[in-house]
């Protein structure tokens, strides 16, 4: 079975923030996958140098990380951005 990766179009820039912790699982498949679908990311890892408020000034309903914005869209964890690209 082939895997095919999407390509980002050229002269568009895909960005992603994703905020994290070290050693969370979910942070890594949300990453793995946001590399693989083209996205450049910025990992906000929560205790280093980000904080506890920090995560939920940006995202105020927010218990579990990762928490996922797409081009300043706020999508969720890593089932809704699985669901975003239609896994």
């Amino acid at each position: 079975m082939q895997l095919l990766v999407p390509l980002p179009l050229y002269g568009v820039s895909m960005k992603a923030v994703v905020w994290s912790k070290n050693f969370c699982p979910f942070c890594d498949s949300a990453k793995e996958l946001l590399t693989l679908k083209g996205y450049e990311i910025e990992e906000r890892i929560v205790g280093a140098p980000y904080t506890k408020e920090d995560l939920i000034a940006a995202v105020p309903d927010a218990r579990t990380v990762p928490q996922i914005f797409l081009d300043d869209q706020y999508i969720g964890g890593y089932d809704q951005l699985k669901e975003h690209f239609g896994m």
